[in-house]
């Protein structure tokens, strides 16, 4: 019994893991002042330092102010568990099961603090996803569960400086995307890992490393397991980090792109929906470089278009009208795309109102141009429409028609509708005769009488 025991002893020392000293890195080596974070974030860190807790600024934050560039929002590595966070501050609230953290908000913004995990037997299901992660470990230890060294950066605004576990420092400046751990493992504890490294290869320019970059093809059908709403948000940021077209083709060369956008080796088939695409995407990547607002609704409409244009031409050849051939197009995409990436019902329902109202815009005669004009979805089905027309699918004059009719006061947009007709750009509706019903009076004759 006693050599059991001390087997036991023994065999849980030999797999206690030893961390690396950090490098402790000066702001005269990184550059990254107390002046260029976030206040709030500031705040945050000394308010939990004060009290006796360690906190950093830590992750995406400390790796985009490396490489001048301007954080989106700010994450803060603690010691304090998620009740202690919650206790110090007076906006803060818990979410989340898998992985409790604290949303401490500040104004406007909200900075997201996580307790340092620990390196530990977590709760896997059968493919090795992990399913409950809520065991607080120290700094080193949290260090090693991030997923890449350039990731895995604490920033200590007090003392402006950086701690650095695993070279992460070093790869940033050497461009390369750098697993912490074995690539299989945590790709299996996270699959959503393998689209992150394709989004921060594309939008920062780095070199997957061979290392972690081998299995990724291999493994992409765990994507599968991983729920739709976490992958629906993995894709938004792929579509919306200012490098879609980057992203989209790094999604293809690692044969991801199967498990989110399975039309998409359809569409990219097509020289027509290539073009279409790309001029999407190039678009899309202006507008979030340029700090605009950027639909979801209309990015995805883009994305699945060609596939629903080319159903949508087969079947008004067989026959169909065209609203009932349209929608009929719409739903079989929709459904397709269902299977793999559930779209959210708002987002499913903003691309199908851009869709239906394509064919409106070849109406231009009467009451309908004055009636699509008050759509509340005009706007956007506008901007879908000249998309259209510079990918050469429609008349470039057609998306310019319609901009004009929309400012242009009533006399002119009178005139307008003339032009249209009169240069034979309407198709003239014939009008239906109605049948008269034939009633015989007939008269009485004298005799009759």
């Amino acid at each position: 019994m006693i050599h059991k025991l001390l087997r036991k002893v023994f065999k849980r020392v030999a797999k206690s893991p030893v961390f690396p000293e950090p490098a402790r890195i000066p702001v005269n080596q990184h550059g990254i002042r107390r002046e260029r974070i976030s206040p709030a974030a500031c705040k945050v860190c000394t308010t939990l330092q004060e009290r006796g807790h360690q906190a950093y600024v830590v992750g995406g934050a400390v790796r985009d102010l490396l490489i001048d560039h301007t954080p989106k929002d700010y994450d803060i590595a603690t010691s304090a568990t998620p009740e202690e966070v919650r206790a110090l501050f007076r906006r803060a609230r818990i979410i989340g099961r898998r992985f409790k953290i604290v949303h401490v908000m500040s104004g406007a913004e909200t900075i997201e603090v996580t307790t340092f995990r620990a390196r530990h037997e977590a709760e896997t299901d059968e493919h090795g996803r992990v399913l409950n992660d809520n065991v607080y470990g120290t700094l080193a230890e949290d260090a090693s569960r991030r997923d890449f060294t350039i990731n895995a950066l604490y920033c200590d605004p007090s003392t402006e400086t950086i701690i650095d576990f695993h070279h992460g420092v070093a790869d940033l400046r050497q461009k390369t995307l750098r697993m912490i751990g074995e690539p299989r493992t945590r790709y299996r504890e996270d699959p959503v890992r393998m689209l992150r490294a394709v989004r921060l290869a594309a939008k920062l320019g780095l070199i997957i490393d061979p290392t972690a970059r081998a299995p990724i093809r291999a493994m992409a059908i765990l994507l599968e397991n991983v729920p739709t709403a976490r992958l629906f948000d993995e894709t938004l940021k792929l579509l919306m980090s200012g490098n879609a077209v980057r992203c989209i083709a790094q999604l293809r060369a690692e044969g991801l792109h199967h498990g989110l956008l399975p039309l998409l080796d359809i569409v990219l088939g097509q020289p027509d929906g290539e073009r279409f695409i790309r001029l999407a995407l190039e678009n899309t990547d202006e507008r979030v470089r340029a700090n605009k607002r950027v639909s979801p609704g209309f990015l995805f409409a883009a994305l699945l278009w060609p596939e629903v244009l080319k159903l949508w031409r087969a079947r008004q050849a067989n026959g169909a009208p065209t609203y009932p051939a349209l929608f009929e197009a719409l739903d079989q995409v929709l459904d397709t795309q269902a299977r793999q990436l559930a779209l959210t019902r708002r987002v499913a329902s903003d691309i199908k109102e851009i869709w239906a109202l394509q064919p409106r815009f070849d109406k231009r005669a009467g009451q309908a141009p004055h009636r699509l004009i008050e759509q509340p979805r005009f706007r956007a089905g506008w901007d879908f429409l000249k998309l259209r027309a510079e990918s050469g699918e429609l008349p470039g004059d057609l998306p310019e028609w319609w901009d004009r009719f929309a400012h242009a006061g009533h006399d002119e947009r009178e005139e307008m509708l003339r032009a249209a007709l009169n240069d034979g750009n309407v198709p003239v509706r014939k009008r239906r005769r109605r049948k008269r019903s034939a009633t015989v009076t007939e008269t009485p004759t004298p005799d009759a009488a």
